[in-house]
């Protein structure tokens, strides 16, 4: 039998090598400060005395000026403190649930922190949040999911200078409350919340500040337009936040994004087999490919994720940089849908 070890030490030299080539994309930013810390709102509200309180609430309002009279309107609408009293004991074995998986936040505030170095190193003036606030609302409304303009919905929240985590949305997939029939149809199907766990948190965060850099102005305009636009967002998260999977960025489980790689060239040929589709702003026709669901109607209900337009629109915007290698990620995103699709030259087999 021959000697089998130059061949193997040449493939493991080869895999070295573009693995280094993998890593090489991503700029260094070790040494670009960055400064975030986490407010724990939740742990200091649940540590109320119910007994007094009105002497409570004085003290996190003294620590949380902005943020309590906000928890109190929009999250937990209450204009009494019976209200909030009821609201405490109600949640109290939520927020002890919560804690098993977020007595320590370090882990995720320094993820988050370093993704920031991202934002920092490709638009240097943009003002990050320095404050990140944890809270822990009640689960009733699926309004109190942020709806994010790349068809997303998010369980953060992001305020002029910081950020929050409604940790209520991020116990993990098989947390029980989840898989009430009721949670799933007043808040969220089970397709939405299998996302809710705690690795989740970095990337629906960093969706936040996509959409505050460059907010989707899309709506209205055509399908094809409405991809691009959305995928560009999706983009623009990969460069903020290299070496994250895809499963974690886009949301689709891995399996999807399989699937969606192995057959690119027949979704684009299904979604582009009617042009009147491509360029209609028809609610049905956005509906389709735009936005969540358990699975695409014309393509396969097994594999296919919903909302694969963004998808797709990563896709093109991705050969339009391989053939436009100069533009930078600010020109890209001020780029003209239009200006991208016919740049591409996209057509996948």
């Amino acid at each position: 039998m021959s000697d089998l070890r130059p061949y193997f030490f040449i493939l493991i030299c080869s895999l070295s090598l573009f693995a280094c080539k993998q890593r090489e994309k991503a700029p260094d930013v070790s040494n670009i400060p960055v400064s975030l810390k986490t407010l724990r709102f939740d742990q200091d509200f649940f540590a109320i005395d119910t007994n007094n309180i009105e002497a409570g609430l004085a003290a996190v309002r003294q620590k949380y000026p902005q943020l309590l009279p906000l928890f109190l309107q929009r999250f937990l609408e209450a204009e009494n403190n019976e209200q909030v009293r009821e609201y405490y004991r109600y949640y109290r074995s939520l927020f002890d649930s919560s804690q098993k998986l977020y007595k320590d936040f370090n882990g995720i505030n320094e993820k988050i922190a370093g993704y920031f170095r991202y934002v920092k190193y490709y638009f240097p003036a943009y003002q990050l949040p320095d404050t990140l606030f944890t809270v822990l609302g009640p689960l009733g409304s699926a309004q109190d999911l942020a709806a994010v303009g790349n068809g997303d919905y998010s369980g953060c929240f992001l305020g002029p200078g910081w950020g929050g985590v409604s940790l209520q949305f991020y116990l993990g997939a098989n947390f029980s409350f989840y898989q009430e029939p009721a949670f799933a149809n007043a808040v969220a199907p089970v397709f939405r919340s299998r996302r809710f766990a705690p690795e989740y948190i970095p990337a629906d965060f960093m969706k936040l500040i996509v959409d505050d850099l460059f907010p989707d102005r899309s709506a209205g305009r055509p399908l094809l337009e409405q991809m691009v636009e959305k995928g560009k967002q999706w983009w623009l998260l990969d460069k903020f936040m290299p070496g994250a999977p895809d499963s974690v960025k886009t949301g689709y489980t891995a399996k999807q994004l399989d699937w969606c790689e192995a057959n690119e060239g027949m979704i684009w040929s299904t979604i582009n087999r009617s042009h009147q589709d491509l360029y209609s702003n028809s609610p049905a026709v956005l509906q389709l490919y735009i936005g969540e669901a358990p699975f695409t109607q014309t393509l396969s209900q097994e594999d296919s994720p919903g909302n694969i337009g963004p998808w797709i629109g990563w896709q093109i915007i991705k050969k339009y940089m391989e053939n436009n290698k100069d533009v930078k990620p600010e020109q890209l995103m001020k780029t003209d849908a239009v200006d991208i699709i016919n740049g591409s030259k996209y057509k996948p087999r």
